[in-house]
């Protein structure tokens, strides 16, 4: 497909934008759903819930952007997303399982920020809970693929 470099841009800032409001619808709603596998579920107040939920989910699409921005700055080209949509995905979400990781040990090892609760499924070997691993899996990929889809 021949397009001129104002399209290309165009269609890399629409799919960023694009992008970014999956990330959020997505990630609020992943983070609502598995409220119940942290201890605030039962130990906070009906606000401190409420702060948790809009808290994670701003925080996630902060980490969402800087991912999807650094795997952009390494693999991405100036007709992204008309290519190398996958490559630029695939890194994305190593950048986010990886920050899941060291986020999820450093907040409930370390700074003990937050606990999950025992419906959480840990990996033994991390002690990193399921739910958000697989949130980075999955919404992600989904909010990507959301963004880039052609109409």
């Amino acid at each position: 497909m021949n397009r001129d470099p104002g399209s290309l841009r165009a269609d890399w800032l629409t799919a960023l934008r694009a992008y970014l409001a999956w990330s959020l619808g997505l990630n609020l709603l992943w983070e609502t759903a598995q409220l119940p596998l942290y201890t605030v579920w039962t130990s906070g107040t009906a606000s401190a819930r409420a702060f948790a939920v809009a808290h994670c989910t701003l925080g996630d699409v902060a980490i969402a952007g800087m991912t999807l921005l650094s795997a952009l700055a390494l693999l991405g080209s100036p007709a992204w997303p008309l290519q190398r949509t996958g490559q630029v995905l695939v890194l994305s979400v190593v950048f986010g399982l990886a920050y899941a990781i060291y986020s999820e040990w450093y907040n409930t090892a370390v700074r003990q920020s937050w606990a999950y609760s025992p419906l959480m499924p840990v990996l033994p070997l991390t002690g990193t809970g399921l739910s958000p691993l697989l949130q980075w899996l999955i919404v992600p990929s989904l909010a990507l693929s959301l963004a880039t889809r052609r109409r």
